[in-house]
């Protein structure tokens, strides 16, 4: 494949880092944080405060977001700040990997990363998902380079990671091993000039001249992961809790969940749309062509979905995503091998089947705006239609497929194929780029996104609000009073409270003077002192049991559901109001 010298597109990267700092970090903190997200800050915020948590199996994220913690202080956008800059930075990998893939498509991989809705939502979790990822693939491009020194700090510094690392590597082992199954065996005895130049594996790459065993590279590994582990030797639980992720991964496999096997194809269908029919034409092309490249990435790709599936956690679609848009970026590049005698049928087919595809998606916006509703209209040949929108979306779409036949068969099946890439492929850029911006959380701040499974803070930040009114009404300071949590197992309640030195208490002594209380939905405290209540949306979750096609239909389009939320009182005592007597 020719390809343009990568000196002179070397901006580019930059580029395409800054365009995924922007989806990542733009209003980062905006969102309050899940109980799972709150769990791991907590304990990064316990860890300033001089005590000594147990620690969730995610290491290199609780200790040095604590370092953040400690330098600045505890909010929203710094225990989401690592994550989004790992999400940021795994733009360079491809650049580790150009000599493989070559320059062309890992510069269109490098954006291909900073856009990708399934990235962009991961990066903006408070967990070590992305840190797992990117230092996996950093690790491997170091070594693929002969950098052990490199590879070994980040290999140590994947260790760290948390449980998301044990899928990545059992993807890739997994892979690895299905690979070698498919050779012949006189391929395995001895590998043929063809193998060998396989653009997947290089002759001259360090895999096949170094070994894991190599001393530089181990004494890499153990110093980074003592060091990352240990946070300088101050925090040695750390390491217990780095040791402990792969417990924490096998327990993943039975623990319980609301995703389904289904609903996490789902997510990747409906997010990586673009990359799916990319990758689809990729390997299409590599049946075609017998393209050794494009099927191991094939089997990686069906490895990866189907342990993300069974596995029943969206976020380890990641491992998934990596090699589906590697096959894309493989595609894209063919993409642009156009003759100059051919741009005008090209332009004239992929601007006719943009405009169909077009006003296809506003007729499936229309019957979104009111899935339920049917008109019935009386056509001619059809009789009475009872849904005549659903018939306009099906008659759209025989029309494209029909303008993509007659393309074919005026000028030819190339100029078709090349002009319906075009088109589906700007279309799907638009709507992965519209995807990533409502994944980040940007477009609609209440939408329903699939990329967790927590229940979403509904009325976080009116709650807090009215708990530093009460406050500073009582005290003159709106983080002076202390906040009890009775009943309600929330850590993203804790963390939303964590200035107000919130306490939990199962049982409520009856003869304390609690200042403010929270509590599930109850008529009273039963306390001596009077309090006022006021009732909040805390928790919200689709009702996944009751959706019907409809639903979904819905939230493709506005990424709304059906939702049942949890309801939790904030009690005050009466005193602390500004128009009551007798007391301050």
């Amino acid at each position: 494949m020719k390809s343009f010298p990568f000196k002179h597109k070397g901006w580019l990267y930059g580029l395409a880092f800054l365009i995924a700092l922007a989806l990542r970090f733009i209003a980062l903190g905006a969102s309050p944080l899940t109980d799972s997200e709150a769990t791991l800050a907590l304990q990064s915020l316990a860890l300033t405060r001089g005590e000594s948590p147990l620690l969730a199996p995610q290491s290199a994220y609780i200790l040095f977001t604590a370092v953040l913690f400690a330098i600045m202080e505890s909010a929203n956008f710094l225990a989401r700040f690592l994550p989004a800059l790992a999400g940021s930075v795994l733009v360079f990998a491809p650049y580790f990997f150009r000599e493989k893939i070559h320059p062309r498509p890992a510069l269109i991989l490098a954006f291909l990363f900073a856009f990708d809705p399934g990235l962009v939502a991961l990066s903006r979790q408070a967990n070590g998902t992305m840190l797992a990822v990117t230092f996996l693939l950093f690790a491997w491009g170091m070594w693929n380079h002969k950098r052990l020194i490199p590879a070994g700090v980040f290999a140590g510094l994947a260790l760290l990671s948390g449980p998301s690392l044990w899928a990545g590597l059992l993807t890739l082992g997994l892979t690895y091993l299905f690979i070698c199954g498919m050779k012949p065996n006189a391929a395995k005895a001895q590998p043929s000039l063809e193998n060998l130049e396989a653009p997947i594996v290089n002759p001259k790459s360090s895999i096949s001249q170094l070994s894991i065993t190599n001393p530089q590279l181990l004494i890499s590994i153990i110093v980074a992961f003592l060091l990352g582990g240990t946070l300088f030797f101050t925090v040695p639980s750390g390491l217990s809790a780095a040791l402990s992720s792969l417990i924490a991964y096998l327990n993943g496999w039975v623990a319980p969940t609301t995703a389904s096997p289904g609903r996490i194809l789902f997510t990747f269908f409906v997010y990586e749309s673009l990359g799916v029919f990319l990758a689809a034409l990729a390997i299409f092309r590599a049946l075609r062509t017998n393209g050794k490249r494009a099927k191991r990435l094939t089997i990686w790709l069906g490895v990866a979905l189907l342990l993300a599936a069974f596995y029943r956690q969206p976020a380890e679609l990641a491992w998934a995503i990596v090699p589906l848009l590697t096959l894309s970026a493989f595609e894209l590049a063919r993409l642009f091998e156009i003759q100059r005698g051919e741009y005008k049928e090209v332009g004239i087919v992929a601007v006719a089947l943009s405009i169909l595809l077009v006003y296809t998606w506003f007729s499936v916006s229309g019957i979104a705006l009111n899935p339920y509703s049917q008109f019935p209209v009386a056509l001619p040949f059809f009789g009475e239609v009872q849904n005549a929108r659903m018939l306009a979306l099906l008659g759209s779409l025989a029309i494209v497929i029909a303008c993509v036949a007659l393309a074919a068969l005026g000028w030819s099946a190339r100029i078709a194929r090349i002009g319906a890439t075009f088109a589906f492929t700007v279309f799907l850029g638009i709507y992965a780029m519209a995807t990533a911006w409502g994944a980040s959380g940007l477009r609609n701040p209440n939408g329903v996104e699939l990329w967790s499974v927590d229940p979403r803070a509904i009325q976080a930040d009116l709650l807090l609000a009215s708990v530093n009114d009460l406050s500073e009404f009582s005290l003159g300071h709106p983080q002076s009073q202390p906040v009890i949590i009775s009943g309600v197992a929330s850590p993203a309640l804790e963390w939303a409270l964590r200035n107000h030195s919130a306490q939990t208490a199962a049982v409520l002594d009856a003869q304390a003077e609690l200042p403010i209380v929270i509590t599930p939905p109850m008529d009273s405290l039963g306390l001596t002192f009077a309090y006022r209540g006021q009732d909040f949306l805390w928790r919200g979750q689709p009702q996944w049991a009751n959706l019907k096609a409809q639903d979904w239909l819905k939230w493709l389009i506005f990424r709304e559901l059906p939702m049942e939320h949890e309801t939790i009182i904030l009690w005050a005592r009466d005193n602390l109001f500004p128009d009551a007597r007798g007391g301050k």
